[in-house]
């Protein structure tokens, strides 16, 4: 066997050749492999990018998205359900505003007198919570906002801005006679009275008797035009009354401009001393007036400016009292009111459809009150 000699001369054993010849065919386990041409260029175009060049072979692990927003969202929405399930009704308040407990959608308003009465709501029973459940009420607007006003237009002695400060100011006189918290109380009703044609003498005599007599008849019930309870027998629920009624006007006696008012209030209330608690009585007083007021024209009536005559007025009320008059809402609470309705005679409340009735015993001495299909 020949010897081979290193560049320093040195011999290779026969054994350390014939693994370097062997190692050289199968290719050496620790031995560089040159990359491919797509290798070269891949790694050439990363090194021409600015920043830190990254190897073809380099491994850079993806950032994990955050989800947490996700998880969270799922979680609200398997809550809101499950809340859902348990109690509607407290899911639709969170969307629909204050209403005193009675979320519910609430009514267009009203610009004509409706065809129908309201559909019937669930039995439910008032409370100091939602003291309009289980009543259409719960659908109407609070206070001023459901009296409509229609478009004013030049009538009679008026022109159109005229006849719209006449209906602002008989939509007042409607607020003021029964939304105002004093007169509710039981104080004079200065605002309204304020309105009225101080030179109107039939109107000014029933005023005096009505508002001074501690035993009115059925002509000088000061219901006839206020709301009014006795402080100490009843206390409102809340400072929300529901109303419903419109405004409507036409030229009338002497060129006048004639508005009429029908508008239905709805009052829960509850006993002065009662029970604070869940436990507590809850009625709602319903009461729908219809007064009619004239706009007179100075050069032919004599009046006061930015006041009106009264035409008529009339009441109907449910919950009010049925032993005659006494000059303020009575509401049945327990016995309180032990007179016997007329069963022969029933009435929805809530049914703006037909025109008001005062033929229920509410405004006659003796006649006792109509049956109530719902309060």
């Amino acid at each position: 066997m020949r010897d081979a000699g290193g560049q320093d001369g040195s011999s290779v054993s026969d054994e350390e050749w014939e693994r370097f010849l062997r190692e050289s065919v199968a290719g050496a386990a620790d031995a560089p492999v040159e990359p491919s041409a797509r290798a070269r260029e891949v790694e050439r175009r990363l090194r021409e990018q600015s920043g830190r060049p990254v190897g073809w072979r380099t491994y850079a692990p993806a950032r994990r998205r955050r989800r947490t927003g996700w998880y969270l969202t799922g979680l609200i929405a398997a809550v809101a359900l499950v809340v859902v399930a348990l109690s509607p009704q407290k899911v639709v308040g969170w969307f629909g505003g204050d209403d005193g407990g009675h979320a519910e959608a609430q009514s267009a308003p009203e610009s004509e007198r409706p065809q129908q009465a309201p559909g019937p709501e669930p039995a439910l029973r008032p409370t100091l919570a939602e003291p309009f459940r289980g009543s259409p009420a719960a659908h109407w607007a609070d206070g001023a906002a459901g009296i409509t006003v229609p478009k004013a237009k030049a009538t009679g002695w008026m022109d159109a801005a005229q006849v719209g400060r006449a209906l602002r100011r008989s939509r007042d006189f409607m607020v003021a006679a029964g939304l105002d918290s004093g007169a509710l109380r039981g104080e004079r009703p200065t605002k309204a009275i304020a309105l009225l044609n101080p030179y109107q003498k039939d109107v000014q005599e029933y005023l005096r008797v009505a508002l001074s007599s501690k035993a009115p008849t059925p002509e000088t019930d000061p219901l006839l035009l206020f709301s009014r309870f006795r402080p100490e027998q009843a206390r409102l629920v809340g400072d929300v009354v529901k109303t419903r009624g419109r405004l409507t006007y036409r030229e009338g006696k002497r060129g006048a401009v004639e508005v009429t008012a029908d508008v239905t209030f709805v009052y829960p209330v509850t006993p002065a001393a009662g029970d604070s608690g869940g436990n507590a009585e809850v009625v709602r007083t319903i009461v729908r007036r219809k007064v009619v007021m004239s706009w007179d024209d100075p050069a032919k009536v004599i009046t006061r400016a930015n006041t009106m005559s009264l035409v008529s007025y009339a009441l109907d009320m449910t919950n009010g009292g049925c032993s005659g008059p006494t000059g303020y809402f009575v509401p049945p609470f327990g016995t309180a009111d032990d007179q016997s309705t007329d069963a022969a005679h029933r009435i929805d409340p809530y049914d703006r459809s037909k025109p008001i009735d005062t033929s229920n015993g509410t405004t006659s001495a003796g006649n006792g009150c109509a049956t109530a299909t719902r309060s």
